[in-house]
C-alpha cells in the first residue's frame, strides 16, 4: 500500500484519468473529491462490498435453479 500525505486543497493523480483531491478536514474526518471519466465505477468500500456480495449469492442461486432445471428435464 502506498501512503501519502495531502494538505488540504492538495490532489492525487492515478494515471491520467483520475484526480483525488482534499475537499475538506474536519476533526479526523477527511471529505474527498474523486475527478474520473462517468464510465469509472466508485463506491466506498462497504457498498462496493455489498455489491460483490449480491453478486455472488446471485450467481449461486443462478447455479442452483440450473441445476434444479435440469434435474427436472432429465427426469422428463
Amino acid at each position: 500500500m502506498l501512503v501519502l500525505t495531502r494538505k488540504l486543497g492538495e490532489s492525487i493523480a492515478i494515471d491520467d484519468h483520475i484526480k483525488i483531491v482534499v475537499v475538506q478536514i474536519k476533526g479526523k474526518q477527511v471529505r474527498l473529491g474523486i475527478k474520473a471519466p462517468k464510465e469509472t465505477k466508485i463506491h466506498r468500500e462497504e457498498v462496493y462490498q455489498a455489491i460483490q456480495d449480491q453478486n455472488t449469492e446471485a450467481s449461486q442461486s443462478d447455479l442452483s435453479s440450473l441445476s434444479d432445471l435440469t434435474s427436472d428435464l432429465k427426469k422428463k
